[in-house]
């Protein structure tokens, strides 16, 4: 059982595995194919999954081999909330890094693990399987609806 508003009495750091397993909102933003300037940095975001990814429920369907399975999964730490640019604006961990709350449609204030869905947050039908694209081409797959 978690402890009402966990997040805003304790640190990244300071959280259990199912407090910090519980930031996660579900979005799959961090699923998607990111493609970085090598010149200025900027990281852009593709509508191109993981193969590991129900696109239904915005889930990881192999969650506990995703790193062996798929080498360029990272396993998130509170370091790297601090650290990682590239993860999503919307993202609990970066939020939470960065000291702001988190959004109202996010399962933990709602209450309601679809907010996240109806909120436009997730990647729910709007993003194409690995299996479906031309991963050689993944810069006709940038997107621009991640605000």
């Amino acid at each position: 059982m978690l402890e009402p508003e966990f997040w805003k009495k304790k640190s990244l750091e300071e959280m259990n595995q199912e407090e910090w397993e519980a930031l996660c909102d579900g979005c799959a933003r961090c699923c998607l194919y990111k493609l970085q300037d090598e010149e200025t940095g900027e990281v852009f975001y593709t509508n191109v999954v993981c193969r590991l990814l129900d696109v239904e429920r915005c889930r990881c369907t192999a969650y506990s081999e995703r790193s062996s399975l798929m080498p360029t999964c990272l396993v998130l730490n509170p370091r790297q909330a601090r650290e990682l640019k590239w993860m999503p604006q919307t993202c609990a961990y970066r939020l939470l890094a960065e000291g702001k709350p988190l959004e109202w449609w996010h399962p933990l204030v709602s209450g309601d693990p679809n907010t996240v869905h109806l909120a436009g947050i997730s990647v729910r039908y709007r993003v194409i399987e690995e299996k479906d694209a031309d991963m050689e081409d993944l810069e006709s797959y940038v997107v621009d609806w991640l605000g």
